[in-house]
């Protein structure tokens, strides 16, 4: 099955950089957006199956977007370390954390993957 996301950065660059990364290992990257309206609209018109989310939006929280967006699940992404957002992310609905220095198709799936055997087990 190919995943479909719904990549949400404030940075421009970054989301065509990530399109074409995700895109060449396989993900379908069904839209993007750069704040939480955006985001919201985007992810009800596209249904996609996770939505990679910035946790600094520029002047909005990608953390207030993750609530927004269930029942889709959420990965959090920044150029921080996850040391620094594992409190906000574990209170948070995402499903995780991934630093955009490791963002891949496969840790992306991966987590999906932990998601559905947590879930299933």
């Amino acid at each position: 099955m190919t995943l479909r996301c719904l990549l949400v950065d404030d940075n421009e660059h970054f989301l065509a950089a990530a399109r074409d990364l995700l895109e060449r290992e396989g993900l379908v990257v069904a839209g993007t957006a750069s704040h939480i309206a955006d985001a919201v609209g985007r992810a009800a018109e596209l249904g996609p199956d996770v939505a990679l989310v910035d946790i600094n939006l520029g002047g909005e929280s990608g953390f207030d977007l993750a609530g927004r967006l269930v029942p889709t699940p959420v990965i959090m992404i920044s150029t921080h370390s996850g040391d620094d957002y594992h409190d906000l992310v574990e209170a948070s609905p995402a499903i995780g954390f991934l630093s955009k220095l490791d963002l891949s198709a496969d840790a992306v799936e991966a987590m999906l993957t932990g998601l559905q055997e947590s879930q299933h087990g």
